[in-house]
């Protein structure tokens, strides 16, 4: 899930009832909440040590614990450098309460892990002892459904605070909670719809109603608005096709395009044995790879005075249309000289080249 979706559901998260524990609890969960994309600092190693070791082990079961307690001790310092800085030396409204606040760390935190599970992409939450990729598939990285739902069970109280204040209304009241409980409960049951519209959608896909070809595989992707239409991937003996599923009709469309399996090539063989290539295979779900000859890599010069080939890598789960450089492809330059074994020349990712 992107990362506003994540800040905002740790601050739900406080608002449920951790903040009445403890102080400084909305700080923390919000960390907590995307502290795991701390890996994303890969980045600056190449796009491919990013796929290779983003949600990875910050993402696993295992470091969730430690990951919640690091963000704990980053509050403390944070707290106890505040505190120097008041001018005013009197007392919080609420104490620190150190294990409610490790607690409420740790359920932002898998609230990450879950919510980077239910999309497309996935995760490994068993690392180091299971090095798999898990992915549920039924909701994409952006929601706006989700998204607006937990902007709104912030924004209300604050809206209805402001309104009491405009008419005089000196009560003291907390809104939040409820607000918060509400969009707490209505992430779990929208995502309870989306896995029962997605089995609904793979059991269509499974029929095999609309293709007279053996079915080898499928599997229903999820659209970013609407829970009862989905994107079905079919794999037959020689082909990948698309469809078009609509589950309150029970409809599966297959589109025109039929994508069939590339051979072998040297190219292609080499290009699979390169660093891209093991660290792509062992992510992608759906993978197709595909000697292109001498088309160029878009964005990428190719190697000089060198008799290359272009391979280009991409999973059906992320490419939803006709594009040249369809979103999380990789590409590989390989050199095929008659007599001699293929050499990798370059290996890029979205129009990032890996050294």
């Amino acid at each position: 899930m992107e990362p506003v979706t994540h800040l905002l559901t740790g601050a739900c998260i406080s608002r449920a009832g951790i903040n009445h524990k403890t102080a400084w609890a909305t700080f923390t969960l919000v960390i907590a909440a995307e502290a795991a994309d701390v890996d994303l600092l890969w980045l600056v190693r190449g796009p491919v040590a990013t796929l290779e070791h983003h949600r990875g082990i910050t993402h696993s079961l295992i470091a969730a614990p430690f990951i919640a307690l690091a963000v704990v001790a980053f509050t403390a310092l944070v707290a106890a450098a505040w505190k120097r800085l008041r001018r005013k030396k009197t007392q919080p409204a609420r104490p620190i309460h150190w294990g409610w606040l490790w607690f409420g760390a740790l359920l932002a935190d898998l609230s990450h892990l879950v919510f980077d599970y239910s999309n497309s992409y996935g995760l490994r939450p068993f690392l180091p002892f299971g090095k798999h990729w898990y992915a549920w598939g039924i909701e994409s990285i952006f929601d706006p459904w989700i998204f607006a739902v937990l902007v709104l069970a912030l924004l209300i109280p604050a809206i209805l605070k402001l309104t009491d204040q405009e008419i005089g209304d000196r009560r003291r009241r907390y809104r939040g909670r409820g607000w918060a409980w509400a969009a707490l409960i209505f992430i779990v049951l929208y995502g309870s719809v989306r896995n029962a519209e997605h089995l609904h959608a793979e059991a269509l896909l499974n029929n095999g109603n609309y293709t007279t070809a053996s079915i080898e595989r499928v599997a229903a992707e999820p659209t970013m608005t609407d829970p009862f239409r989905w994107v079905g991937l079919v794999e037959t003996p020689n082909a990948y096709r698309i469809a078009r599923i609509n589950t309150l009709q029970d409809q599966v469309t297959l589109a025109p395009t039929v994508i069939y399996k590339p051979p072998v090539t040297p190219a292609v063989a080499a290009a699979r044995q390169s660093y891209l290539g093991r660290v792509y295979l062992d992510w992608a779900k759906w993978p197709v790879v595909e000697d292109m000859g001498e088309i160029p890599i878009p964005g990428a010069p190719p190697p000089r005075g060198a008799q290359w080939h272009a391979v280009q890598f991409r999973d059906l789960r992320f490419d939803r249309g006709p594009a040249a450089n369809p979103p999380l492809s990789g590409w590989v330059y390989v050199n095929v000289v008659p007599g001699q074994p293929p050499v990798v020349e370059g290996m890029y990712m979205d129009g990032r080249v890996q050294n």
